[in-house]
């Protein structure tokens, strides 16, 4: 296990050995969660000045509050992975509850494809995600996860890299909005 910096100063990619959730899942918490969603994330929340974490096939990002200090997070992150990891316990719990697809069509299918080929992987290299949330009268809703979310450079990601790579390739495509 290694730390990464993110772009957001208040986000830290942990990269694990091992897959902790199923590849294509990502679970994000914004509040304390009880075992039963996910003991990792339980652990996590149990940190002072832990304020989220986003879970991914093979990395935790972890969000502190603006006012803590990663030089005082840093072991007790670490040290609850670790316990989650010897604990043989898996990430999600049986409470928790994956999000239903939204429908599809050719533009919708035409939007999935490029935000799961290559921005989703693209963020996540930077301990993020972006999720499709929706897509009507041109307009494509997206949730910003993990380090994205907050992130001081999420707003030009989001105008000059997502919306211009779907307009270019989708032409139906005129606005991209974080909701």
């Amino acid at each position: 296990m290694h730390a990464e910096r993110t772009p957001n100063p208040n986000s830290v990619k942990w990269v694990l050995g091992d897959a902790i959730v199923p590849p294509g899942t990502t679970a994000d918490f914004h509040e304390p969660v009880g075992e039963a969603v996910s003991p990792l994330a339980a652990r996590l929340f149990a940190v002072k000045g832990v304020t989220g974490v986003f879970l991914a096939s093979h990395f935790v990002t972890v969000s502190k509050a603006e006012d803590a200090d990663w030089t005082e997070l840093a072991q007790p992150i670490v040290d609850a992975i670790k316990a989650f990891a010897a604990s043989g316990e898996s990430a999600l719990g049986p409470a928790f509850e994956v999000a239903e697809r939204a429908p599809s069509g050719d533009v919708v299918d035409r939007i999935r494809r490029i935000l799961e080929e290559e921005v989703r992987p693209a963020v996540a290299m930077d301990g993020g995600d972006v999720v499709f949330a929706g897509y009507h009268d041109g307009v494509v809703e997206v949730h910003l996860q993990g380090s994205c979310a907050g992130c001081p450079s999420s707003t030009a990601t989001l105008r000059y890299g997502i919306e211009q790579r779907l307009r270019d390739a989708v032409p139906e495509v005129q606005q991209v909005v974080s909701i």
